[in-house]
């Protein structure tokens, strides 16, 4: 990766998930390059009601893919989600919960900030 990879606070990006394991790199980190055209670079944790608009909308997280080692997603999993995915879902009314400290400084290239503090999981 050619870039430093920062939270939101510009402190080195956290954790998402190894366990399903996340991120464009399959690091477990929401971490991202010019090779991310999604901008997989917010930390949240699913709920049902994001997976069925996901799905709806024509992503498909919930069903294993075995080819690409991928599990399939239910509610609960931290999942590094595609920025403009996350502000169409906002605008819709199924944005997930997000952890600030693993989202990625480039997702304020498409989300507010105070939109991201107001469904954050990791702040007092």
């Amino acid at each position: 990766m050619e870039q430093e990879q920062l939270n939101i606070f510009g402190e080195p990006i956290e954790e998402c998930s190894c366990s399903p394991m996340t991120g464009f790199f399959r690091t477990g980190c929401c971490e991202t390059s010019g090779l991310d055209k999604g901008s997989h670079t917010v930390c949240t944790v699913l709920t049902a009601d994001f997976l069925q608009y996901s799905f709806n909308k024509g992503n498909d997280l919930i069903t294993p893919v075995d080819e690409f080692k991928f599990p399939g997603l239910v509610a609960g999993n931290k999942w590094c989600l595609c920025a403009p995915r996350w502000q169409e879902a906002l605008e819709a009314g199924y944005a997930p919960r997000v952890l600030l400290t693993a989202t990625h400084i480039k997702a304020l290239d498409y989300i507010n900030l105070e939109d991201l503090k107001k469904y954050a999981i990791d702040l007092s």
